[in-house]
């Protein structure tokens, strides 16, 4: 019985789709006095499809703690989230 139900469980999470996520690396800065910074940050899946959608997105979330954007990178899943969170340090997912 134990084995049909974890078997039943097992097969029921496979079925279920990867939550791969997406990401995008972006630069941004602040004026007065200059200070930049390299940031990691998760999207909505609308955002995804463009570097123009993320970079709408990424504006808005930064903008509220007066960061301006100055280029998205790259987007990409999780994956791709390791190696940039050295990097990214206190901007790794912060907003």
């Amino acid at each position: 019985m134990k084995h049909a139900l974890l078997s039943l469980g097992l097969m029921a999470a496979m079925a279920l789709p990867a939550q791969a996520g997406c990401f995008a690396d972006y630069k941004a800065k602040r004026d007065n006095p200059l200070k930049l910074h390299y940031g990691v940050i998760e999207l909505p899946e609308t955002a995804c499809g463009s570097k123009r959608a993320a970079a709408q997105q990424i504006a808005g979330r930064i903008s509220r703690d007066g960061w301006t954007l100055l280029n998205v990178l790259g987007i990409f899943d999780a994956s791709g989230l390791n190696q940039r969170k050295d990097s990214a340090g206190a901007y790794f997912l912060r907003f």
